[in-house]
């Protein structure tokens, strides 16, 4: 059994601790497992600081150099794949298994970012006799990063990743519910021999640190995955200073099942995947749109294989499905279940807690619900689908973009015609069909609508962490 990390705050390369402490909770168990420094202002100044003084040294350091340092730091990552896992599953309540690929998704990160460290060109403009103008990408600056608690590892390694392949300097300010992850990334950057100041690790009252951080003249992108509540609130600081901002903000996502798909496959891998990670996922399938011809074979097949979802305790073999990361997340689910079975929908199964230990809630199956239930406007995040049948590809389509947020899409359906129409008219900002995967390390990621600003990943992972300047060299004076 691995130990559950000491929490403590990083910053200028050197650990510390707080006089200010936080409980952090196994959601599967309600045992403390540590207690986690907050960051007094001090801390934060010291921080800023250091971040200053770290983006002077890592803007000079080459992309050579920043890349081989990221890709032996993801190395050490590998390296300690189950010893993070266990932490996460620890903190977090996902199953191991899971735990254990999101340790590998978070060293994918850091492994592609890495070589696109080597690529940020850029680019001769061909001009008059006597004169030449170019293109160059520069580091942004100082970075204040914010990251969820639904994938401790992976979500700060997109920041992370992003900020130091660019020549950026960072101030995470990680979850704090779920910190272990973060620390075990701090700890093999110090390994791999970050220098000091280059990477700050802070944790505390969120809007304390936000509203220190964000106004500071040095602090040049403020990058943040979360709520778009949270996300305008910061986007609005950021305004007042006219720093830029990279946010992956909430989702919704539309599921559309066509007539002529293999109803059966896609109804388990929808119940499958609407239950990884309890539901918690910023991607997660949830609003499920059947074509009515289907619509009751769909519902049969899913209904039954969510309830089967074996439910428990994240580090026991064979669970699938762990508890929701806090308490607060169980009266929240069970209000929009009861909002929409008052408001005439069908609850199929699950609807409420499960269990008396841990904050686990059912996995749950709403169908037939009114478009005035808050569930078709509100983000569960949570292991809650609603099921509904739709009479046309048309009506499908209306139904997916009838909400503000615009993250991830996916469909079912074999038919050209159809795909085409789906590419072109689905308002997200990934959308996949016949599968429920939504990105990798090389795809760009990030929504639309209320759903965020820029991407990460892929080649236009690295764009908000660079500013553009462009050069016109005259031989002579004009």
């Amino acid at each position: 059994m691995h130990t559950y990390p000491d929490l403590q705050l990083f910053i200028n390369g050197q650990w510390r601790n707080s006089a200010k402490t936080l409980p952090v909770v196994n959601p599967a168990t309600e045992a403390v497992l540590g207690q986690l420094p907050c960051a007094s202002r001090a801390d934060l100044e010291d921080a800023l600081r250091a971040a200053e003084a770290g983006f002077e040294v890592w803007r000079k350091t080459s992309p050579r150099a920043r890349a081989d340092l990221i890709v032996r730091a993801a190395a050490i990552m590998r390296d300690r794949q189950e010893e993070i896992a266990q932490s996460i599953t620890a903190e977090h309540g996902k199953p191991l298994a899971q735990a254990r690929l999101e340790v590998i998704r978070g060293a994918e990160f850091f492994e592609w970012d890495a070589g696109e460290a080597m690529r940020t060109y850029g680019r001769v403009i061909p001009s008059a006799a006597g004169g030449k103008i170019s293109v160059h990408h520069s580091p942004i600056g100082v970075v204040a990063a914010f990251s969820p608690w639904n994938f401790p590892m992976s979500q700060p390694a997109r920041k992370i990743a992003g900020a130091l392949a660019s020549g950026c300097s960072v101030i995470l300010k990680a979850a704090e519910e779920t910190p272990a992850g973060a620390i075990h990334i701090v700890r093999a950057f110090e390994e791999a021999g970050l220098p000091p100041g280059v990477l700050n690790l802070v944790f505390g009252v969120p809007s304390e640190i936000s509203e220190f951080l964000i106004p500071q003249p040095s602090v040049r992108l403020v990058a943040l995955t979360g709520s778009t509540q949270v996300g305008r609130h910061l986007t609005g600081l950021a305004a007042q200073s006219d720093t830029r901002v990279l946010m992956e903000l909430g989702g919704h996502a539309p599921v559309i099942v066509c007539e002529d798909t293999d109803v059966e496959q896609a109804a388990i891998s929808g119940a499958v995947r609407k239950m990884r990670n309890a539901g918690q996922v910023c991607t997660s399938p949830t609003r499920f749109f059947i074509h009515e011809s289907i619509f009751d074979r769909f519902v049969d097949t899913f209904v039954a294989r969510a309830a089967a979802t074996v439910v428990g305790n994240g580090i026991t073999d064979g669970v699938e499905m762990g508890p929701t990361a806090n308490a607060r997340r169980i009266p929240v689910l069970s209000a929009l279940v009861e909002d929409a079975v008052a408001q005439g929908a069908e609850l199929s199964t699950g609807g409420g807690r499960h269990g008396d230990t841990g904050y686990f809630f059912q996995p749950t199956v709403l169908t037939n619900v009114p478009s005035s239930a808050r569930i078709m406007q509100e983000e569960p995040f949570g292991p809650i689908a609603v099921l509904n049948p739709v009479g046309s590809l048309d009506e499908a389509i209306a139904q997916a973009n009838a909400v503000p947020y615009g993250l991830a899409g996916y469909a079912f359906t074999n038919r050209a015609d159809y795909i085409d129409r789906l590419i072109d008219e689905i308002e997200v900002g990934n959308f996949s069909i016949n599968t429920l995967e939504a990105s990798l390390p090389e795809t760009p990621f990030g929504g639309v609508k209320s759903s965020g600003y820029g991407r990460e990943g892929g080649t236009e992972g690295l764009e908000s962490y660079l500013t553009v300047k462009n050069v016109w060299h005259s031989a002579e004076i004009a």
